[in-house]
């Protein structure tokens, strides 16, 4: 019989933390990434955390949810689906990134559980001692690989010092970090972000990759900023390859008339970004894997829902990232450990963060794969330091949405980041 523990309250502290300038299709990343850090306390004197997205609309919800919750049961994550869909009430349809699919009420509230299941996820296993991933159905892997993920980026923001990576605005820049990655995380697989340069660059950067790492799996990603004719061109070039080109074409439709030209494997994180997109994509033929992000989908357990969906159908399954500390990083690795038929490496962008808000050791990137941390729970603690001075800098940064846009005409004033571009 389970102990009877219930929520007391929620803190929800927006932090910020430095960010590269790495290119992208719609522009360019701000010097801050926006993060929020959830601790639910209960009455038993546990603490359970989680992280999500910290821009404006982000917190709101979260905040209106976090006022249902105090008397509910870690157990009952029925009930807490109930109070987070009581407390957004008539949301607006806003998502938290634009990589992350068309806006709706749904994501948004799904966004929204899936931050406190989390961290309820944490708390059933400070409680029981097991880690999510025993919680989830036990571990299948005790490592769960990651891929490097490679940008097209500036020597540093306008008007700031170059970073420690410096400039990579050719092929010779791009395999240069990706040897940086590789020697130090030991990393497995490669995937470059795409959409920033005419499309014969990129593959010229790809196959300038397949020389240095004759061995390694390549993806490439240009988030949806090619027209059906140059996917078309491209995944031509790219026939073998490739492991898989991700998200060349924007929709469904878009998606389906390139995988009808090529052999090529489509991926997709922006095209299937909800279950209603799952059977119009299957029956379209659109994609061959998706990139599952449990921040969007729902939490962990719809997580496993859309896993076993993907094994139903024959789709491959992966994981997407988005910029993000080590308590998101915990989540995925839990996750991805209990996940049976997790194909390929996952997405992190933990190697662009210089700055932290867990305590280190518990979790980190070693031979191209991060090991499940064995403390109950997520397996990782809150620095308290360090997320008051990452509060700090939230306060001063001046930001309080992401604006990839807004960063680029810093530079150049008349960009649009208007899609398809090529």
């Amino acid at each position: 019989m389970t102990t009877a523990i219930t929520i007391t309250d929620v803190s929800i502290t927006p932090v910020a933390v430095q960010d590269p300038p790495l290119l992208n299709s719609v522009g360019v990343h701000e010097p801050y990434a926006l993060r929020a850090i959830l601790q639910v306390r209960t009455d038993a004197g546990l603490v359970g955390v989680s992280e999500a997205y910290g821009d404006d609309p982000t917190l709101d919800r979260l905040r209106r949810a976090a006022a249902e919750l105090p008397g509910l049961s870690i157990w009952d994550l029925n009930g807490l689906s109930r109070r987070v869909a009581v407390g957004l009430g008539e949301v607006a349809p806003d998502s938290p990134t634009e990589l992350a699919g068309a806006p709706s009420v749904a994501k948004a509230i799904a966004s929204t559980v899936s931050a406190f299941e989390v961290a309820l996820y944490d708390l059933q296993g400070k409680a029981t001692g097991l880690r999510v991933c025993d919680l989830l159905g036990g571990a299948v892997r005790e490592r769960v690989p990651f891929s490097a993920y490679l940008f097209y980026k500036w020597a540093g923001h306008p008007g700031q010092e170059p970073d420690s990576f410096g400039e990579a605005l050719d092929p010779a820049g791009i395999v240069a970090q990706a040897r940086r990655l590789v020697d130090r995380y030991g990393f497995g697989s490669l995937k470059l972000k795409g959409g920033v340069f005419p499309p014969d660059e990129e593959i010229a950067a790809i196959r300038a990759l397949r020389e240095a790492f004759p061995e390694h799996p390549l993806r490439l990603d240009p988030n949806a900023n090619w027209s059906v004719a140059t996917s078309h061109r491209v995944a031509t070039e790219l026939a073998g390859v490739l492991e898989y080109l991700e998200d060349p074409t924007g929709g469904i439709e878009g998606m389906a008339e390139v995988a009808a030209h090529t052999g090529l494997p489509l991926a997709t994180n922006m095209c299937v970004t909800t279950f209603d997109d799952v059977p119009p994509a299957v029956a379209a033929g659109a994609v061959s894997i998706v990139l599952s992000d449990h921040h969007f989908w729902g939490g962990l357990r719809a997580s496993q829902k859309l896993a076993g969906i993907c094994e139903t159908f024959g789709l491959g399954l992966s994981m997407h990232s988005n910029t993000h500390l080590g308590v998101s990083l915990a989540a995925m690795t839990q996750l991805a450990a209990a996940t049976p038929n997790l194909t390929y490496a996952c997405d992190t962008h933990s190697v662009w963060q210089v700055e932290e808000v867990i305590e280190p050791g518990a979790i980190e990137i070693s031979g191209g794969a991060v090991r499940v941390p064995d403390g109950p729970g997520l397996g990782v603690t809150i620095d308290q330091d360090a997320l008051a001075r990452l509060h700090e800098q939230y306060l001063g940064c001046g930001i309080r949405r992401r604006d990839d846009v807004a960063a680029m005409r810093v530079r150049y004033p008349d960009w649009t980041g208007a899609r398809p571009r090529f």
